[in-house]
């Protein structure tokens, strides 16, 4: 359908910020499949720049553009196979200031290791609040299918989410899908490099066009820095018109031991995201 120049640029211009907004640039993450050990609060957090991301807006939010997104996500475990997650969204802007965007909380479970399957299962839900300065559905909802595999060396993670707004004006567009996608390799016993990919193609039966969708391929680097701590860093390129071009993340955890004095001993392999937790028997 034939529209002016103007009114195209328009459109195009609402269908970065609120995109961009989907694409949550707060939590940059492909979700393992295993779950917090019981007793074990797990604090991360996640900081997210924009180097070049969209420079106006038509409904009101604000730009991606060197925007600085800090997330706290505190995680805790309540038995071997349930945990339940909570977030607290940030932004900083050039002449902004320091501001709270909004509250997430997410309740996972995953099929338990004495059930012996091949690969890795679990499921997250989340639910929250955002406000409209920063994304015009300002309540969403999202469930996330968790699969992965460690093969030697390679690890293979597929999280094939949906998506929901249940206020804004993407409520009509239903449940959208947003795959993610992990691929690394164990360099040394320290390091693993590898790629990441995100995307937000539209409704879950009828794709946006291509260059309408998100599309992101983030090479990381996934580093073991000891029982306690994790550290995650990548570099965010945008393939589609529709997704920002260029941002920097980083995820750094830390463990702690909140709720009991006789907690599961952390086994050094468990440092790694993409390797089980492990608990030795209790004396």
């Amino acid at each position: 359908m034939w529209m002016p120049p103007g009114v195209r640029a328009s459109l195009f211009v609402l269908t970065v910020s609120v995109l961009g907004c989907a694409q949550g640039n707060y939590e940059i993450q492909v979700y393992a499949s295993e779950t917090v050990p019981a007793g074990i609060t797990m604090v991360e957090l996640h900081s997210n720049f924009t180097v070049e991301g969209s420079k106006t807006t038509t409904d009101g939010t604000l730009p991606t553009n060197h925007q600085e997104h800090e997330t706290i996500e505190i995680t805790q475990g309540w038995t071997s196979w349930f945990e339940t997650g909570w977030y607290i969204f940030t932004n900083i802007g050039p002449g902004q200031g320091y501001r709270w965007v909004g509250d997430h909380i997410r309740p996972r479970v995953r099929i338990p290791d004495s059930w012996e399957w091949p690969v890795g299962v679990s499921v997250s839900t989340e639910i929250g609040y955002q406000r409209s300065l920063f994304s015009r559905d300002t309540w969403t909802w999202e469930i996330r299918p968790i699969v992965d595999k460690q093969l030697g060396r390679w690890y293979l993670c597929f999280n094939p989410s949906l998506e929901r707004s249940w206020h804004g004006p993407t409520v009509s567009h239903g449940v959208e899908f947003a795959p993610n996608v992990k691929v690394s390799y164990q360099v040394t016993k320290r390091v693993a490099a590898g790629l990441e990919y995100y995307g937000s193609v539209g409704n879950l039966i009828t794709w946006d066009p291509v260059d309408e969708q998100q599309q992101q391929i983030v090479p990381a680097l996934d580093f073991d820095l000891g029982p306690e701590w994790e550290l995650n860093f990548g570099v965010g390129i945008g393939v589609t018109r529709s997704t920002d071009h260029l941002l920097i993340k980083m995820i750094l955890g830390r463990r702690f031991r909140f709720m009991s004095a006789r907690l599961p001993h952390l086994e050094r392999a468990a440092l790694r995201r993409d390797a089980p937790y492990s608990e030795a028997p209790e004396k």
